[in-house]
């Protein structure tokens, strides 16, 4: 497939488009070129979509744990089997490397499996009561839904947002990045195609404060799910107070790496550098602060410069491009502004700190060091790709400067002592902790913050019973 498809909204199983409303021009990040024009959302087809996720709740929370697998099942097989067509509508609208592009359609498949099993696995329990009388807890979904993705995982974000509640028997409206609405509307289509309900899923898009203000101050909705920065999230959960929503929120990090001097360096760096200028660093979870042991900071810094300048840096859609361009103007313009403010207070620059050509939105994969801790970059999440690497003395020191920001959604550490992997673990403030690992996601494995990064997870039974509220009956 090499032409990028048609654009439009899903409310009650209609393609919505057209009609006088308002557009979002979708831009290829390669070219700075426009792909489509994206329908926008007015308060008509907010409400309609509002009426219809209520109708959708009262048909799917009825489904059988049968019915609700199978749907799930039948997504995963379809996604695997349109693996190429969606990766490269993602790849287009991103800029992502095919190959990540791939990966993420088969992180939706092992997903949506895990929560085919899942529906037959949402237990509760009985309570001990003395004879003639009952006490149970009933696990049972919590209501529709409204699920925030970002653009970062044009696949992935929305295929957690729409799993979990699906898998709960809850209905959802999916308001996905408008940069990247193909790739959501994609994977929409894999559920529709498995046999759910056109009511139970829909999709918007829109001028983000007009449909969060919208859904979220309606009484119809009952839960949020958000995936984004922190800004935003602190000013989501607000409007949320109004109606006492669920929320799962999952929001900014700063990764932290600790390295000492005990580790295995160059697997710590061959893994590092790859994890670094993965999605061009636009991860949430992307390894971003090297906080390094002193005696090897030196070796360390030399071998990530090394490997970075050798990283091939192109259009996605072609073999061998290992980084492709970040995903909008925003994203250079930062980057401009947190590295030449970081070298103004005295950083070195190692390599990079600069956009690539004169179209699209490519950025030199970039290492500073010895930067101020008062420098913006290392208090604010710079989500591109840039490696932060500072010296320091030793461990209590390290872990200090790990846990001195408000985030903590991810973190890793670099060592060969099995008793202070221990101690990491229990004294690094972060929600998950990857240990001579970058691999910290799984299907069955919950994915969410501690502090600023949020509450809540995604993935695993955690996902599930996200959506879900507890119910205790006793009878006499």
């Amino acid at each position: 497939m090499s032409a990028y498809p048609s654009l439009h909204m899903v409310i009650d199983g209609e393609k919505v488009s057209g009609g006088g409303r308002r557009t979002f021009p979708v831009v290829n990040p390669v070219t700075g070129e426009t792909l489509g024009e994206l329908p926008l959302a007015d308060p008509a087809d907010l409400d309609r979509a509002l009426e219809t996720a209520d109708r959708g709740f009262k048909i799917w929370r009825k489904a059988t744990a049968a019915q609700r697998a199978a749907v799930l099942s039948g997504a995963a097989r379809l996604m695997a089997e349109r693996q190429e067509e969606i990766a490269r509508i993602a790849t287009m609208e991103e800029g992502k490397p095919l190959a990540e592009s791939r990966i993420e359609v088969m992180m939706n498949v092992g997903l949506f499996h895990f929560y085919a099993g899942e529906c037959q696995r949402i237990y509760g329990r009985e309570l001990v009561r003395p004879d003639g009388f009952r006490s149970v807890v009933r696990h049972e979904p919590v209501g529709p839904v409204a699920a925030f993705a970002p653009w970062n995982f044009p696949i992935g974000n929305p295929g957690r947002k729409l799993g979990a509640p699906i898998a709960a028997g809850c209905s959802v409206i999916l308001k996905s990045a408008e940069e990247t609405p193909a790739s959501a509307l994609a994977v929409l289509q894999c559920f529709y195609d498995a046999g759910l309900p056109k009511e139970v899923a829909q999709a918007v898009f829109g001028v983000p404060d007009e449909v969060s203000r919208h859904l979220l101050g309606s009484p119809i909705i009952r839960k949020l799910s958000f995936t984004g920065s922190t800004v935003i999230g602190k000013h989501l959960m607000k409007l949320s107070a109004e109606n006492m929503l669920r929320t799962t929120m999952e929001l900014g990090g700063h990764g932290p790496v600790l390295v000492f001097g005990d580790s295995d360096i160059d697997k710590a760096l061959d893994t590092a550098v790859g994890g670094k200028y993965r999605n061009c660093g636009q991860v949430c979870v992307s390894p971003t602060r090297f906080i390094v042991e002193e005696n090897i900071f030196e070796k360390f810094r030399d071998g990530f410069i090394e490997r970075a300048k050798a990283i091939k840096v192109g259009d996605g859609l072609q073999d061998g491009t290992q980084m492709g361009p970040m995903a909008n103007q925003r994203r250079p313009e930062a980057m401009d502004r947190l590295i030449g403010q970081a070298k103004e207070k005295g950083a070195k620059l190692g390599t990079g700190g600069e956009r690539i050509g004169n179209q699209g939105f490519f950025y030199a994969p970039s290492v500073l060091s010895e930067i101020p801790l008062d420098a913006d970059i290392m208090n604010e999440e710079p989500f591109g790709p840039v490696a932060l690497i500072n010296p320091f003395k030793g461990e209590e020191e390290m872990i200090a400067e790990a846990n001195r920001l408000p985030y903590g959604l991810a973190a890793y550490a670099w060592t060969s002592d099995a008793k202070r992997q221990q101690r990491l673990a229990r004294e690094i403030e972060s929600g998950m902790i990857g240990i001579n690992s970058h691999m910290i996601g799984g299907a069955d494995a919950p994915f969410g913050g501690v502090k600023w990064s949020g509450h809540g997870s995604e993935d695993g039974p955690e996902g599930v019973l996200a959506c879900m509220v507890t119910k205790a009956v006793h009878e006499g």
